[in-house]
């Protein structure tokens, strides 16, 4: 029954990467390579260090106290790739994206999702011009730290709340989406001095991006609980 449940996992990692690869060609609303003036640029890196040095204390715990979480963390950073790389065309001229964070954040909390995100972040500013190293601090900050606690702490208060686990992942998931990007509005309006404007270019799609990206981690959350329950129980997801 294990090596079925670790099959099945590798099967849903394969997958994702292989999703992942059809979506070379996107282009995502990351901020862009040279946006931000590089006071701004380096004062987002150094905010980002201490997250970034806990993360990795984080993973390494949580991978020391259960190895065969290994697979699961790899599911949750391709699946974060997958969806961040996805370009959506805004009514406004723009474009918005997915973040893909809240499942990591679910299972492995808001500090290990830091060094996901990181990651993803890094490869597609390397691999697809998505982003940028300069801007790497930014986005970061919204995605990779914003994104992952608010849904980590939205899923755990309706967890405690009694709330069913579908209802407590779709609404982590969908929540961290928005203020991924009211933190990317901030950060963009108070250099250019409009954070109104930006809230209203990325909210004509990403409303309707955060329902779906909820509804689909959902789908995946009732996945693995099907087939890795041990390891959700490990992780003290269920």
């Amino acid at each position: 029954m294990k090596r079925s449940n670790h099959t099945n996992m590798r099967l849903l990692a394969a997958l994702t990467a292989v999703l992942g690869l059809s979506t070379v060609s996107a282009s995502a609303m990351h901020i862009a390579e040279g946006y931000l003036p590089k006071a701004w640029a380096f004062g987002w890196m150094a905010v980002c260090v201490p997250f970034v040095a806990a993360g990795f204390l984080s993973i390494r715990r949580k991978v020391e106290r259960s190895p065969k979480a290994k697979v699961l963390l790899a599911m949750c950073g391709a699946f974060a790739f997958v969806l961040s790389a996805l370009k959506i065309p805004s009514v406004t001229g723009s474009c918005s994206h997915p973040t893909g964070v809240g499942l990591g954040a679910i299972l492995f909390g808001p500090t290990a999702t830091t060094i996901l995100g990181l990651i993803v972040l890094v490869f597609q500013a390397l691999l697809l011009a998505h982003g940028g190293l300069t801007t790497l601090g930014a986005n970061v900050f919204s995605m990779a730290i914003v994104g992952p606690i608010v849904s980590w702490a939205a899923y755990q208060g309706l967890k405690k709340a009694g709330a069913r686990p579908a209802v407590a992942v779709f609404c982590a998931a969908a929540l961290g989406d928005l203020l991924t990007y009211v933190t990317t509005s901030f950060q963009l309006g108070v250099v250019y001095g409009n954070v109104g404007e930006y809230l209203t270019i990325f909210a004509v799609t990403q409303i309707p991006l955060a329902i779906a990206e909820g509804l689909l981690t959902v789908v995946v959350f009732n996945v693995l609980e099907k087939y890795s329950t041990a390891e959700l129980r490990e992780l003290s997801v269920l």
